[in-house]
């Protein structure tokens, strides 16, 4: 196993449900901080600005700042500014991530978008809404989706996410959608560069086998899958591939990283 130098870490279903601490992830990232290495939280979440995220996890015990957090919505303003400048974007989203969308032109219900950006499932994916982003992307307009999971896990249980909604939308439009956040290269590239980290001395540590584990590895990283969040077992076995590492959770990340040092 090669020596680990830096993590990437998952927030939703890898430290906390429900912005609930798991069992042991607070005294592991407090390992992780005392022996410094470099780390970055990695998430899809769509919910919270990075600000918000931070002080949440701050909250909860998490020695954490919002430099530490990179988000999916924070890519998607990223890849807006670079590939559709002066757009204007119609955004479908739960929760409020607008600190992060900072200088972007977001247009209303009435108004053609030249892009439409797909967030976080929740009560804003209606019928009537998702049509309308449908009637706009046959119309010209660009499809951009801050992420493909098809589900996340709460304290109630699993809740179907973005990817369920996605799927019936580029078939229907004949399209396929620009993915900002995980499982994109470019966002595990973002990544790495913001910790100054080489992908082969780096660990991916997810619940989602696929959008997180997977793709690391696809870009080089090692990935950890952990068995909390979102973690079926069904899962598991039909995987386009096998992780790299299975952990019960979080916490069993700080001897994983000591068994690394040989």
């Amino acid at each position: 196993m090669p020596r680990i130098e830096a993590v990437l870490i998952d927030i939703d279903g890898v430290l906390t449900v429900s912005w609930k601490p798991l069992p042991g992830a607070v005294a592991a990232m407090e390992r992780l901080r005392e022996s410094e290495v470099p780390l970055a939280l990695v998430t899809n979440t769509t919910s919270r600005s990075r600000a918000s995220l931070a002080a949440a996890l701050a909250g909860e015990g998490f020695p954490v700042t919002a430099d530490d957090i990179l988000t999916a919505p924070a890519a998607t303003a990223a890849h807006l500014r670079e590939h559709h400048p002066g757009a204007r974007c119609l955004l479908i989203n739960t929760g409020d991530v607008g600190d992060d969308l900072a200088g972007l032109t977001l247009v209303g219900e009435g108004e053609p978008p030249d892009v439409v950006v797909l967030g976080g499932a929740g009560e804003d994916f209606d019928y009537t809404t998702l049509n309308r982003a449908f009637r706009h992307v046959r119309d010209g307009a660009r499809l951009v989706a801050m992420h493909r999971n098809l589900y996340w896990r709460t304290a109630d249980g699993l809740d179907l996410d973005t990817g369920a909604f996605l799927v019936g939308l580029e078939r229907a439009a004949g399209v396929e959608a620009a993915i900002t956040g995980k499982p994109s290269r470019a966002f595990f590239e973002a990544a790495l560069a913001h910790l100054g980290a080489e992908a082969a001395d780096t660990l991916m540590v997810g619940d989602d086998i696929e959008s997180d584990v997977l793709a690391a590895q696809r870009c080089g990283i090692t990935g950890a899958l952990v068995k909390t969040g979102k973690y079926l077992p069904e899962s598991h076995r039909t995987a386009s591939g096998a992780p790299d590492h299975v952990l019960d959770s979080f916490a069993d990340v700080p001897a994983l990283l000591r068994a690394s040092e040989g």
